[in-house]
């Protein structure tokens, strides 16, 4: 079966999918008791609408030595697809594996169903390079059963009109309280110059952590999420100083009218065409929505200028600091034992995953072909030459890169150029979360609905519905309803990791 054909039948339903990710598994598995043929089998997440054609396929493969054969699992559908794979053990010899977090997974590794790689690593150039946190934030009860996929530790920063700031004179804010200037500034003092009251400072939505308040609570000195001293307590971000700081804050440009009176139930769809309509001036969210707000903006607000800042500091904290999503690690590449046989086997696929760290083949993944897909500018940047073609044929490789960070980035884009050079800087200011790497029971059973009552709890302590004794009332429910047994989890899961 080849693999165009297998692009096919990856996305066309459940028990199609168990079917092929079988056959794949039946066949990586003779190649390697008859010598090996080169073949890998590669049960991964498609992020597009459809599986990409064969042109950057044949060319990794090429480059790699190897003859791959894809099972694509859509991401809508990706923690059911894989949940049923593992369960009638029906994989692949590599398995994109995202949900690091989900129980299903974790006690499928912890069961010895996947290899262990932390001993194998170091034998490869690339492979050498992960970092030691980005190992660890990976494994699961300090083992090691994948290859990470290495994200930017920070994609986090701030989106802001230029051309209003200089409508009104004013300079980019570097603190908290310059940002409260601004926000109210562009409430107040007709950024646009229209003459009408119609813009707000702050555009936010109804999303603690993506949108402006995770990120503020860390400007204030909020741990990512949990804390942990040097007796191994942990102490969630909700119980500290700078959260209380955030949520302050936030009240105050709340009851002042310098932030939209609908954020709490705003949607993100919503927010970002607000702003790309020219009704607000900030933007708390991924710096890389500097681009895309242009794009919006194209027949609406064709001389919007916007700049981002990734740079900002409170006058309590006055410390530079971003919150990192996941540590880096946006899941990894797994081996099963019931595919990848023996020792033998498992270092040719380790030798592949290797070689997709080359700077060729993550440029090949993401720009695809020049003079086909891009073309390269007497500065060295690349210009998609071909939107369509790229869309079909490179983009739905993309999301498979092994590694994102560490590369020269070349967009034609300033603001987006701006934007890669920002989020690699970030890395250097990049708060962990510790708990990441560690389990606690609790918390996979009962984190989500326990996360509600302190979500709750914060939105109505912005909006003037409840005071601080309401609020510390919320943190004791958490506490009593299995907060503090979570605490104890993780405390024990940490001292057991060291």
């Amino acid at each position: 079966m080849n693999k165009r054909m297998i692009s096919r039948l990856g996305s066309v339903g459940l028990a199609g999918m168990l079917l092929l990710a079988g056959c794949s598994g039946e066949k990586g598995s003779s190649s390697s008791s008859e010598g090996g043929d080169g073949k890998i089998t590669w049960m991964n997440i498609l992020h597009t609408a459809s599986p990409p054609t064969d042109t950057i396929v044949d060319e990794i493969e090429k480059k790699t030595d190897t003859k791959l054969e894809f099972s694509w699992v859509p991401d809508a559908s990706k923690e059911e697809r894989i949940n049923t794979a593992i369960a009638s053990d029906s994989l692949a010899d590599i398995v994109t594996i995202t949900m690091m977090d989900n129980s299903s997974v974790r006690n499928a590794m912890k069961s010895g169903m996947f290899w262990n790689v932390e001993d194998y690593l170091d034998d490869y150039p690339n492979l050498k390079d992960i970092s030691e946190d980005v190992r660890k934030s990976a494994s699961i009860e300090g083992k090691l059963y994948g290859v990470p996929f290495q994200k930017d530790l920070s994609r986090i920063g701030i989106v802001i009109r230029k051309d209003w700031l200089d409508n009104l004179g004013l300079d980019m804010p570097k603190t908290t309280e310059d940002l409260m200037k601004v926000a109210q500034a562009f409430t107040e003092d007709d950024p646009d110059g229209n003459g009408k009251d119609d813009t707000v400072g702050l555009l936010d939505r109804s999303d603690l952590v993506y949108s402006s308040f995770k990120t503020l609570a860390t400007y204030f000195g909020a741990p990512n999420k949990w804390d942990v001293d040097e007796q191994g307590n942990f102490t969630p971000e909700f119980e500290t100083e700078g959260y209380v700081k955030a949520m302050d804050y936030l009240k105050k440009m709340y009851d002042n009218g310098w932030v939209n009176k609908d954020f709490a139930v705003m949607a993100k769809t919503d927010q970002q065409q607000t702003f790309a309509q020219g009704k607000a001036g900030i933007y708390f969210g991924g710096l890389f929505d500097g681009q895309n707000f242009q794009n919006m903006a194209k027949g609406i607000q064709d001389d919007m200028e916007l700049d981002l800042i990734n740079d900002m500091t409170s006058t309590d904290y006055n410390k530079r600091v971003i919150w990192s999503e996941g540590n880096g690690v946006g899941g990894v590449l797994a081996f099963p034992r019931s595919e990848v046989k023996d020792e033998a086997e498992l270092k040719k696929i380790l030798q592949f995953v290797n070689d997709l760290h080359d700077e060729e083949l993550y440029s090949l993944m993401t720009y695809g072909i020049e003079g086909t897909h891009y073309e390269e500018d007497a500065d060295g940047l690349y210009k998609i030459i071909d939107q369509n073609l790229w869309q079909q044929e490179v983009q739905p490789l993309a999301a498979s890169r092994p590694r994102e960070t560490g590369y020269e980035s070349k967009d034609p884009n300033p603001i987006k150029q701006k934007s890669n050079e920002m989020i690699a800087e970030n890395a250097d200011y990049a708060v962990l979360n510790p708990a990441v790497p560690l389990e606690s029971g609790t918390y996979s059973s009962q984190g989500t609905e326990l996360q509600k009552i302190i979500t709750d709890a914060t939105y109505q302590y912005i909006l003037g519905e409840i005071d601080m004794k309401g609020f510390k009332k919320a943190v004791q429910s958490w506490e009593d309803q299995g907060g503090k047994t979570i605490k104890e989890e993780y405390k024990e899961a940490y001292k057991a990791s060291q």
